[in-house]
């Protein structure tokens, strides 16, 4: 017999390969972060200190998001109904700049963290302030992330002088460059709150370093006229003439493109997010997703933070982005089912770059996997796994998660942060937010 650190026993496996194998019933052997084997009778192969029994469940991995603000769940609701820019001027940036500071991200984050897991996401792509704060959150919950620290040419909370930006962001990326689950990235915010020198002095750094780089882009029309009225140009155009775009390039949002805007992201191999449900109540718009994976553009797909959506469960964006899609273009048969769930998943790997490392469920990948329960009236019953996981299932149907071999989540208990202190430290902060609410 064989050495485990981990079983995952008798559930059926939706793997995400290549070939889109489904084993059932089929099982998962982990020896420490990473996939041994999966096939099915491996408790006859294999010996096991610990065994996470999985019958009447999906195994999948679990889910990317590929685009979150954490700490924004402090503001879930605090102004909604309102223009992007309304939102952002009026309210969140006033918000931001009086109560976020270093304790309060990593609350936010934590909050975060455990919404996240309690619906199936493993790993995010977060972009915010403090974000050495926020990576300490996501290493604590035990889940993994693309950490980013932002950049605005402007003062913020955790950078009052805007050209200590870069100086901040390279002590940022220098501390968290090698640890396992949490790397760092950089995210400038827009084209229209960074300069092109600071774009590209960011840019710089990132290539420095080998990280990924964000980026908000024609998210809404009143950004493209003000691009447009600034450097006589369209988004993309003024990213690429930077020299911003490569392969590297995380583009989120990207609504409003123009035909030569999708090639020039087709041209330099620039990776996308969509954040449907955040667009909509922005009323920013609906982004041209299929003419993008027509186009062979990797999406991946993201919550946005949750004062824009105001949720971080990605099955509700499934089932958002491919019901957007049918009714936008009048079309049913409009990105399906099976290309969303690989929006969240191989795609959302893709656009973090860790497609070696997660998004399938294959030996030598690492050990990140939801199992979902299977045996509920609303999923009864079951026809086509892909049309249910975009259509039918949410994130209260994820029974257990494992991030790198840990078992974070067994049959909906958490096993490793404190729940109800959470959210009794993030309830007395929202007290203190509503009494002086800006």
């Amino acid at each position: 017999m064989q050495k485990a650190d981990l079983l995952i026993l008798g559930g059926t496996v939706l793997t995400l390969d290549e070939q889109d194998s489904i084993i059932d019933p089929g099982d998962i052997a982990i020896k420490g972060d990473t996939i041994l084997e999966i096939g099915p009778n491996l408790a006859d192969k294999y010996l096991s200190s610990e065994i996470l029994e999985a019958r009447g469940q999906l195994i999948m991995p679990g889910l990317v998001n590929a685009h979150i603000h954490a700490a924004m769940t402090l503001f879930r609701g605090l102004a909604d109904d309102l223009s992007l820019m309304d939102w952002l001027r009026n309210h969140i940036f006033p918000a931001e700049s009086r109560y976020m500071n270093a304790e309060n991200v990593y609350l936010g984050t934590l909050l975060a963290c455990i919404e996240m897991i309690k619906s199936g996401t493993t790993t995010l792509c977060d972009g915010y302030f403090f974000e050495s704060d926020a990576a300490r959150a996501v290493r604590d919950a035990g889940l993994r992330g693309v950490m980013a620290q932002g950049i605005v040419d402007f003062p913020c909370p955790d950078v009052p002088d805007p050209t200590d930006n870069l100086r901040q962001a390279e002590e940022f990326i220098c501390q968290w460059k090698e640890s396992d689950r949490v790397k760092p990235g950089l995210f400038c915010h827009s084209a229209y709150t960074c300069c092109p020198k600071t774009l590209q002095e960011t840019k710089k750094m990132a290539q420095k370093h080998g990280i990924p780089f964000g980026i908000h882009i024609a998210e809404t029309q009143t950004e493209v006229r003000e691009i447009m009225r600034q450097y006589g140009k369209r988004p993309v155009q003024h990213l690429a003439d930077l020299g911003i775009l490569d392969e590297t390039v995380m583009a989120v949002h990207c609504v409003w493109l123009d035909p030569e805007e999708i090639d020039l992201l087709q041209k330099f191999q620039v990776k996308v997010v969509h954040s449907p449900e955040s667009n909509m109540k922005l009323a920013s718009g609906i982004a041209p997703i299929p003419d993008l994976l027509q186009k062979g553009i990797t999406v991946g797909l993201g919550t946005d933070g949750c004062a824009s959506n105001n949720d971080l469960d990605l099955f509700q964006e499934m089932d958002t982005a491919a019901k957007l899609q049918k009714v936008a273009r009048f079309d049913p048969t409009v990105l399906n089912a099976r290309q969303v769930v690989h929006m969240a998943t191989t795609g959302g790997a893709s656009v973090l770059g860790l497609a070696s490392e997660i998004g399938s469920l294959e030996p030598g990948k690492k050990a990140d996997v939801i199992t979902l329960d299977l045996k509920k009236p609303h999923l009864m019953p079951i026809y086509n796994l892909y049309s249910h996981l975009v259509y039918t299932f949410n994130g209260a149907d994820v029974n257990s998660v494992v991030v790198n071999g840990n078992v974070l989540m067994r049959n909906r208990k958490l096993l490793h942060l404190e729940e109800e202190k959470i959210m009794e430290r993030v309830s007395e902060l929202a007290g203190v937010i509503q009494k002086g609410q800006v």
